[in-house]
C-alpha cells in the first residue's frame, strides 16, 4: 500500500507542485526552527553546540511525531481519509515541479538574452551573489542547483517515504529545512548549525548515491554519456566540500558534457569550487533544460526502483 501511495504522491507533485494558497508543512517547520534558535542559540562554545543539537532532534521528533498522529486520528475517522492525507503530505515533501519550474524561470529569460531578469531569477534559487554574472555564470549556478536538488528535492523524500511512509518523509524534510536553515559554516552558525549539518549529511548519504546510479542510467537513456559520467562521479565527487553533493553535480557535468565548480561569490567573499566534469561543450541556456530532463528520468527510475523493491520486500517477507 505504501509504494502506491508514494507513487501516487509523485504524480501529485508533477500535477500541482505547492499551491500558494495550500499551507504547506515547512512553514510550520519553519516557524518552530526560528522559534527554537530566538530561545537557545549562543554565539559559541558548547552550549551553542548542545543548543542547536536539541534543536534538530526536537524538530525532526515533532515532523515524525505530528505527521504520524495526525493520520492516526485521520484514520480513525475514515481509513481513505487517512490515506488521502498521506498521499499529500508526502507529495508536499517533494520538488519535482518546483525544482522544474524554478529553472525554468531562469532559462526563459536567459534563453531570449535578458541577462539582468535571469540574474534575478537565479538569484531565488542560489545563494551566491548573481549580480556580476554572465550567461555561463546563470546557467552554471542553475544547472549546479538543479543537480543537487535532485537528491533533497526528490531522490531523498522518495526513499525515506518507501522506507516509513509520510512520518519519515516528514521527519527527512526537516532535517534538511534544518540544514538550510541554520547548517552554514559561517561565524554565526558554525556551532549552533554544525548538528544538523552533520545530520543532513548523513540523511542524505544513501539517497545521494542512488542519484548517482540513476543519473548514470538517465545519462544512457539520453545520449550514451553514461561512461563520462561515471568517470566524472569517481574522479570528481570526492572533490566536493559535500560528502554528498559532489556526486548528482559530477554525474550531470559528465552526462551534459560541461565543466561545473568554478569561483563563487557569498556575502563578497569569494569561494573556489573544485571542477566537476570536463568542457566538451561550453555552457549554454540549453544545459538548464538538459538538466531538467535527467532530473525528470532520474526520478522516475528511482521512483520505479524503489516500488519494485518494497513491492518485492512485501510479497516474501
Amino acid at each position: 500500500m505504501t509504494e502506491i501511495m508514494v507513487a501516487l504522491a509523485f504524480l501529485v507533485d508533477l500535477a500541482v507542485g505547492d499551491p500558494p494558497r495550500i499551507p504547506h508543512p515547512v512553514v510550520v517547520l519553519g516557524k518552530l526552527i526560528d522559534g527554537l534558535e530566538r530561545l537557545l542559540y549562543r554565539p559559541r562554545g558548547v552550549w551553542s553546540l548542545a543548543g542547536g543539537a536539541f534543536t534538530a532532534l526536537l524538530v525532526v521528533g515533532f515532523a515524525y511525531g505530528a505527521t504520524a498522529l495526525l493520520l492516526y486520528g485521520l484514520g480513525a475517522v475514515s481509513p481513505w481519509l487517512a490515506v488521502a492525507a498521506e498521499i499529500w503530505l508526502i507529495s508536499t515533501t517533494l520538488a519535482t515541479r518546483g525544482l522544474a519550474g524554478a529553472a525554468g524561470d531562469v532559462f526563459k529569460p536567459l534563453a531570449g538574452g535578458d541577462l539582468a531578469t535571469a540574474r534575478l531569477m537565479v538569484a531565488r534559487i542560489v545563494g551566491r551573489e548573481t549580480s556580476a554574472m554572465d550567461q555561463a555564470g546563470v546557467t552554471r549556478a542553475t544547472v549546479e542547483t538543479v543537480a543537487e536538488n535532485t537528491v533533497d528535492g526528490v531522490i531523498a523524500p522518495l526513499f525515506y517515504a518507501l522506507l516509513g511512509g509520510a512520518p519519515l518523509a516528514m521527519a527527512y524534510k526537516a532535517v534538511n529545512t534544518l540544514d538550510s536553515m541554520v547548517g552554514y559554516r559561517n561565524d554565526r552558525y558554525l556551532h549552533f548549525g554544525k548538528f544538523s549539518a552533520r545530520l543532513d549529511d548523513a540523511a542524505n548519504y544513501l539517497p545521494a548515491r542512488l542519484c548517482g546510479l540513476t543519473l548514470l542510467a538517465a545519462a544512457w537513456i539520453t545520449g550514451g554519456r553514461a561512461g563520462p559520467a561515471l568517470r566524472a562521479v569517481l574522479r570528481d565527487a570526492p572533490k566536493h566540500p559535500s560528502p554528498n553533493s559532489g556526486i548528482p553535480e559530477a554525474a550531470v557535468a559528465g552526462a551534459l558534457g560541461v565543466r561545473l565548480g568554478g569561483l563563487n561569490v557569498y556575502s563578497g567573499r569569494e569561494s573556489f569550487r573544485e571542477y566537476m566534469g570536463e568542457e566538451v561543450f561550453p555552457l549554454a541556456p540549453g544545459h538548464i533544460t538538459q538538466a531538467v530532463k535527467l532530473m525528470y528520468i532520474s526520478s522516475v527510475l528511482a521512483l520505479a526502483a524503489g516500488v519494485c523493491a518494497r513491492a518485492a520486500i512485501e510479497y516474501f517477507i
